[in-house]
């Protein structure tokens, strides 16, 4: 940090295995890839390229070799995972995932149907290649999935090998883990945190109230997915108390 204040939560250090910040880019050019890093490299653990983008990105490998030269893993959408299989094309997704020296990989079936053994296979194999991040959630908005089950098909992908589970709310945060209106299922939340590990989630968190109840609930180590480029430092700041949100979250007035 640039300067000493007492009283700031201890936060974990990178290479990170919790307290993550997880972005998504959804189409940033080199030049303001290379401009993001340059403020916000020091506080992100993932990059997400977002949904499909990464099949229409231009310079593709340069972008994701700059995002690794800062140490940053990379990974594809699970969009993107999902367009392959459903297009029967799993061992050509193994072999692009190869080809651009990605060891990180997200496995969703938030937009086709894919029976959750199969999923936990496609899980199992890909672990054996790198890290996986599963999805849990569905996109559909009308698609509510009950607490028992969220806690169900969790800890079958992280028994299958996935690292970590993420909690499905879409760029927008306003489906799965949240009602329509980015408000979050309180009652669901703190069911799944009875059985899964705070540790193991990356709770998708793109609207500052979000990140706000995940850093009260948890602390300043929460896992937190698709933050915006520009958000990062933003996040950082309420993290430690130094946003008005947070600022007496972690003070001891005595």
């Amino acid at each position: 940090m640039n300067f000493n204040l007492t009283q700031i939560p201890e936060r974990t250090k990178k290479p990170r295995t919790h307290g993550l910040t997880m972005v998504m880019d959804k189409g940033l050019s080199l030049e303001e890839a290379r401009n993001f890093l340059s403020v916000a490299g020091p506080h992100v653990d993932i990059l997400k390229l977002g949904f499909g983008t990464a099949y229409v990105t231009p310079n593709l490998r340069a972008k994701i070799e700059l995002y690794q030269s800062a140490n940053i893993p990379v990974y594809f959408g699970g969009t993107l995972f999902e367009a392959f299989m459903i297009r029967n094309q799993f061992d050509e997704y193994v072999k692009v995932v190869k080809d651009y020296g990605i060891s990180y990989m997200e496995v969703s079936d938030g937009s086709v149907i894919i029976p959750h053994a199969e999923k936990c296979g496609y899980i199992e194999k890909l672990s054996k290649i790198g890290l996986v991040l599963s999805e849990v959630g569905s996109k559909d908005a009308e698609h509510i999935i009950p607490p028992y089950k969220w806690i169900e098909l969790m800890s079958a992908e992280l028994s299958a090998g996935a690292s970590y589970v993420i909690a499905e709310a879409r760029e927008s945060g306003n489906v799965g883990i949240y009602r329509g209106s980015g408000e979050v299922r309180e009652g669901l939340v703190q069911e799944i945190l009875t059985k899964i590990p705070a540790e193991k989630i990356i709770w998708e968190a793109p609207q500052k109230a979000q990140q706000l109840y995940f850093l009260e609930l948890v602390g300043c180590n929460a896992n937190l997915g698709n933050l915006a480029p520009n958000e990062v430092i933003s996040l950082e700041a309420m993290r430690v108390g130094l946003r008005g949100d947070t600022f007496n979250l972690f003070l001891d007035r005595e």
